[in-house]
């Protein structure tokens, strides 16, 4: 289970180190994908394979599952991580993410997200919205824990 937030550095190179503190650690080999809000989505092998079960289940004649299926499985990048626990971030994904240097790991469950520094400074300034929150969050059905 990943949780908590990281901040780290992307390099000239694209080589960005895995964070050791967000809960399991990633070893071996991770998918890195377009995420939802302008970020990325990391995750292990095992869990996008499952991700990816679920969307090729859909529809396929629905422009959403179509769509959906570009973001998600059109856009994955299989990436090594070496003995450092480094990785190369994809140009293409590193681009549309607005990433510069500064990026922002945030644990998320069976995944993490990775964020420029300055668009995950603009969720953080969403969900500090106290007022909004309630309203957002109202019609969620959160159970079971």
């Amino acid at each position: 289970m990943f949780f908590g937030q990281v901040v780290r550095t992307c390099d000239k190179n694209n080589h960005l180190a895995t964070p050791v503190n967000l809960g399991s650690p990633l070893i071996d080999s991770i998918v890195v994908t377009q995420g939802f809000d302008r970020n990325l989505l990391v995750m292990p092998v095992d869990v996008f394979e499952n991700l990816s079960r679920l969307v090729a289940g859909l529809n396929i004649a629905d422009p959403l599952t179509r769509r959906l299926q570009r973001m998600l499985i059109g856009n994955a990048v299989y990436c090594e991580i070496d003995r450092e626990g480094v990785f190369v971030l994809p140009h293409a994904l590193k681009a549309m993410a607005g990433i510069t240097s500064e990026i922002v790991w945030v644990g998320q469950g069976k995944y993490l997200e990775i964020w420029s520094g300055e668009f995950w400074h603009q969720q953080e300034l969403e969900l500090l919205d106290i007022a909004s929150n309630t309203q957002r969050f109202a019609s969620l059905s959160i159970t079971g824990f």
